[in-house]
């Protein structure tokens, strides 16, 4: 009763009703698989089977049997997925996109646990400045993307097949030298002091530009006045630093400044970004649950500080 195959041929005769036709789905002779059956009905020292003309039934003892067989079964095919997803997590490939500040900031000690918890897992992060990434994710060419959208800003569809979940809102503050008297008074400050004002931002059609020039048309305020253009907020805030213009970048940049920077937060309505992650809905491989779980756990293990949420 040991024997694990001649539990598994017994189920297969009680799912075809016959040794010829068991015999066929496993690759074993007629007779081969008799021999197997009378070995198992020898070690339990009960009849197993009742055969007719038409094929074999199981007794009462086969029934109990067959139904614990099932039961190893199950737990077998349980181990073998469980293996294979270890096999995946430990030899697959996992391509990312994100944003330069969560590429800065938030993933390296990511990416750095998944490679210690999966030592064969390749990994490769290509940086999309949004609203950048989409359609690479659609057409398969990464497995997951970290986005983000400013409120106020253009509404950029979501091309169809993909899923996603929202991490966070995080707010925006103003950036300037040390000293700079928009800083002096911490009071949250009125976004519509900054008309006028040389300021430092995204290039045309990037989300944050987007939604600085959509706030200002909205209020019927002219354009704003942009002294330099980079997609990377590290750099404004150097800009910003050396009194080169003002700048309006998340918090999660600013208190990473390369430079000594004086900060202020936007009175209400505020300034913030929404930071999505985003993934290909028919995608449900292990390795693609495992790197957004350790995503969604990082953002949730940031202290609210580092966020600006209440």
């Amino acid at each position: 009763m040991q024997d694990l195959t001649r539990l598994l041929i017994l189920v297969a005769v009680a799912e075809t009703g016959s040794i010829s036709r068991a015999a066929a789905r496993l690759g074993y002779t007629p007779p081969a698989l008799s021999q197997q059956m009378a070995k198992l009905e020898r070690e339990v020292h009960l009849p197993l089977l009742v055969r007719h003309r038409r094929g074999a039934r199981l007794t009462p003892a086969g029934e109990v049997l067959v139904r614990h067989a099932r039961q190893v079964q199950d737990v077998l095919s349980s181990a073998e997925r469980e293996l294979a997803q270890l096999r995946e997590l430990s030899g697959g490939r996992l391509r990312l996109g994100s944003f330069t500040t969560a590429g800065i900031h938030l993933l390296p000690p990511v990416l750095a646990e998944l490679r210690r918890q999966h030592p064969g897992l390749s990994i490769s992060l290509q940086e999309f400045e949004p609203p950048e990434g989409l359609e690479p994710l659609a057409q398969g060419h990464i497995d997951l993307l970290l986005t983000h959208s400013y409120v106020y800003g253009r509404e950029h569809p979501m091309p169809p097949g993909l899923s996603f979940e929202t991490l966070l809102e995080e707010e925006l503050l103003l950036v300037a030298e040390r000293g700079h008297p928009l800083t002096a008074d911490p009071q949250p400050l009125h976004w519509t002091a900054l008309a006028g004002i040389p300021l430092i931002s995204g290039r045309h059609g990037l989300a944050n530009r987007e939604a600085l020039e959509a706030l200002f048309a909205s209020n019927d305020l002219p354009a704003p006045t942009i002294a330099f253009e980079t997609s990377n907020y590290s750099v404004a805030c150097a800009l910003a630093g050396e009194g080169m213009g003002l700048a309006c970048v998340p918090r999660m940049a600013a208190e990473a400044s390369p430079v000594p920077i004086s900060t202020r937060p936007f009175a209400a309505p505020r300034l913030y970004r929404i930071v999505n992650i985003v993934w290909r809905t028919s995608d449900t491989s292990p390795l693609l649950h495992a790197a957004r779980t350790a995503i969604q756990t990082a953002f949730t293990q940031k202290p609210p500080a580092v966020w600006g949420q209440s």
